[in-house]
């Protein structure tokens, strides 16, 4: 087999776990660790990588070749691409200390994200897409996977004072049934942290037909998009093995406050009407 599997290849986790039952001992203990640590193949030479899983070089050459690798290194490089998809199991380590997943470490971390962020954004932009939120005949905000939720949080939070704003797709429903309706006077939001779903390019391309701006918010790790009106990169570093996404609640906090800022008389009226109903029906 080739040393650089095709694209639509088995992943490389894939692999070790369908070799398993037939690993021998010493080559089992190492996929097991590699399984629980892919990252760790990924990120170190095969005498590291045998040292961690305390087994002999020899073990982990055979052990590559098994999953139906020629080398090591084409072995490496297959998990460094899983690795860039953004696979929580290869962020993780064998090797991580408490110290550096501490509250401090956490917090420090954050901080270094919202700073790091929020270089890249700034108050024009911030001003410009809420104008476009107020100004658009629909706004449709998208996300998937652990976009989802951020997507639900800002639609909540316009709703306040945009009447016309909807997150798809909801249950049961396909994009298509509201891609169909998205048309060059509206907004769309779509919202592409890691891990981004296979349908994400098709569905910028349909985005970019229809004609409608388009504000993109994605982690640090996607190249400028050429067809998104607005790109907001939200770092997303983080000791252990989760993303860290205090910036992209921090982008979507910073959105919805001042799309209610601009709102004016029409979005306080709104306001006003919401607190009368909540009042009446007892719902808060």
């Amino acid at each position: 087999m080739s040393g650089d599997p095709p694209t639509k290849e088995k992943s490389f986790l894939t692999r070790v776990r369908n070799a398993l039952p037939t690993l021998h001992p010493a080559e089992r203990r190492l996929g097991e660790f590699v399984c629980d640590f892919p990252g760790e193949l990924a990120s170190y030479s095969g005498s590291e990588l045998a040292d961690l899983a305390q087994v002999s070089k020899a073990t982990v050459s055979r052990f590559v070749k098994r999953l139906g690798y020629d080398s090591y290194e084409s072995a490496r490089r297959h998990a460094r691409a899983e690795r860039q998809t953004g696979s929580r199991l290869f962020l993780d380590t064998a090797t991580a200390d408490a110290s550096g997943r501490s509250v401090q470490a956490q917090v420090t971390q954050s901080v270094r994200n919202l700073e790091a962020t929020f270089s890249g954004i700034t108050e024009a932009q911030i001003d410009t897409v809420a104008q476009a939120v107020l100004a658009a005949r629909k706004v449709w905000v998208i996300g998937f996977r652990s976009s989802h939720a951020f997507a639900s949080y800002l639609q909540w939070q316009m709703t306040q004072v945009v009447e016309q704003i909807v997150a798809i797709p909801g249950g049961g429903q396909t994009l298509g049934e509201h891609l169909v309706s998205v048309q060059q006077g509206d907004l769309v939001i779509v919202f592409g942290l890691r891990r981004r779903v296979a349908v994400m390019e098709a569905l910028l391309r349909e985005v970019q037909r229809a004609r409608a701006p388009l504000l993109y918010i994605t982690d640090e790790g996607v190249p400028a998009q050429a067809g998104a009106t607005w790109h907001f990169r939200c770092h997303s570093q983080a000791p252990g093995p989760l993303f860290n996404h205090v910036a992209v609640a921090a982008v979507c906090h910073l959105l919805a406050t001042r799309v209610i800022e601009r709102s004016g008389r029409g979005g306080r009226a709104r306001l006003r009407e919401i607190e009368v109903l909540n009042d009446s029906l007892e719902e808060l």
